[in-house]
């Protein structure tokens, strides 16, 4: 499959799920909406931004396509820090802090190997 195709449907996966049931998706991703009442508009803006992402990934054609890419990198790159931020704080528990890291930082990868690859299918 075409990892930008994959990522884009992840993040309208999860986007949809944050959305629909934020506390599940804040429960999946090993946070306590009950002790934060907050989680679930904060999820669903988290949802709407990957509906987004992913959406206008799929749409995007050639070199536009290839700048929404870097965005979603970027925005995972910053989810990334914001997780370490929130580790070295305490303020998340070490597993799904780590969990949700590993994923932001594998997302990153996923975006690199997609612009790699189509630079290789582009010189050929």
């Amino acid at each position: 499959m075409d990892p930008v195709l994959a990522l884009s449907l992840g993040r309208i996966v999860i986007g949809v799920g944050s959305i629909a049931s934020p506390t599940l998706t804040a429960r999946l991703f090993g946070l306590s909406p009950a002790d934060n009442p907050q989680m679930g508009f904060m999820t669903r803006l988290f949802g709407v931004r990957e509906i987004v992402l992913g959406g206008l990934t799929l749409l995007a054609k050639g070199d536009a396509r290839r700048t929404m890419v870097l965005a979603g990198m970027a925005v995972d790159g910053a989810d990334a820090g914001t997780g370490a931020i929130a580790l070295s704080r305490k303020e998340v528990p070490p597993l799904p802090g780590g969990m949700m890291i590993a994923v932001a930082l594998s997302a990153v990868g996923s975006g690199g190997a997609a612009l790699a690859q189509a630079r290789t299918h582009s010189q050929t």
